[in-house]
């Protein structure tokens, strides 16, 4: 392998374990829901994600994402992380991570008893705001275009779908992300829940990935809340994703 491929090989193990964690769009969990925040409304989380690999270590130290209901089935969504990443053998480098924007719509909004399922679309928009040298950013813009669905049964929840990410760059190729999820509200404070992911190979030299992740919702009251998951890679673990978690505390008003 000529030292150019080595660079290449080693800004896409980087960008791939940094990318796995923005992916969290359904805080705790990476799939998400086509449920909008209300109109008028605000989700404010504070935030730290990690994924470890054989390779690197990487995610968000801390970070703020925010979302606001600014018309009826309509949020509009930003988060500014502060990243890290710790390549095998190497230093721990922080920074400023990549800059990720978007909004979800929702149009399929069924009554209480229809039977059809929620439907809306979220598209994201990562701007290349980190250090990719340093391993913080990928170096490029991103897009990200995927459908999700829902139905609530009770105290049951189930949703899911999936898209299509748009990954240029050196090395990169694009990629497409599915996930499905099943929720259960276990007391009137707390919910946990189970999701099962797959992801295709998001560079030349990558591997495709599965996993899961196990996580819990605890509300203190109306406005504060804890959101937790972990989990682990199913499909080339060791080199996707041999472990991540999510913590935040999330308010909403």
């Amino acid at each position: 392998m000529t030292g150019i491929s080595k660079a290449i090989l080693s800004l896409s193990i980087a960008a791939a374990a940094l990318a796995a964690v923005p992916a969290y769009a359904g805080p705790p969990f990476i799939t998400d829901d086509p449920e909008p925040v209300d109109l008028g409304h605000w989700e404010v989380y504070g935030f730290s994600a990690g994924t470890h690999t054989i390779m690197d270590t990487g995610g968000v130290l801390g970070g703020i994402e925010v979302n606001y209901g600014a018309a009826p089935n309509l949020q509009l969504h930003v988060i500014a992380p502060i990243a890290y990443d710790e390549p095998r053998g190497g230093d721990l480098k922080t920074g400023l991570g990549d800059t990720e924007l978007g909004f979800k719509y929702r149009f399929v909004t069924p009554g209480k008893d229809d039977w059809f399922p929620q439907v809306g679309i979220f598209p994201l928009l990562e701007a290349p705001t980190g250090d990719a040298e340093k391993g913080l950013g990928a170096g490029v813009t991103r897009g990200f275009i995927p459908v999700w669905i829902q139905k609530d049964i009770g105290k049951w929840t189930t949703y899911g779908g999936g898209g299509y990410w748009v990954n240029p760059g050196l090395g990169n190729r694009n990629y497409w992300f599915a996930g499905w999820l099943v929720q259960n509200q276990v007391t009137d404070n707390l919910a946990l829940g189970v999701e099962a992911f797959h992801e295709t190979a998001m560079t030349l030299e990558g591997k495709e990935s599965s996993g899961f992740n196990l996580g819990a919702v605890y509300d203190f009251n109306e406005h504060y809340h804890l959101l937790l998951s972990a989990g682990r890679g199913l499909q080339n673990a060791v080199a996707t994703n041999d472990v991540s978690y999510y913590v935040a505390i999330q308010h909403t008003f």
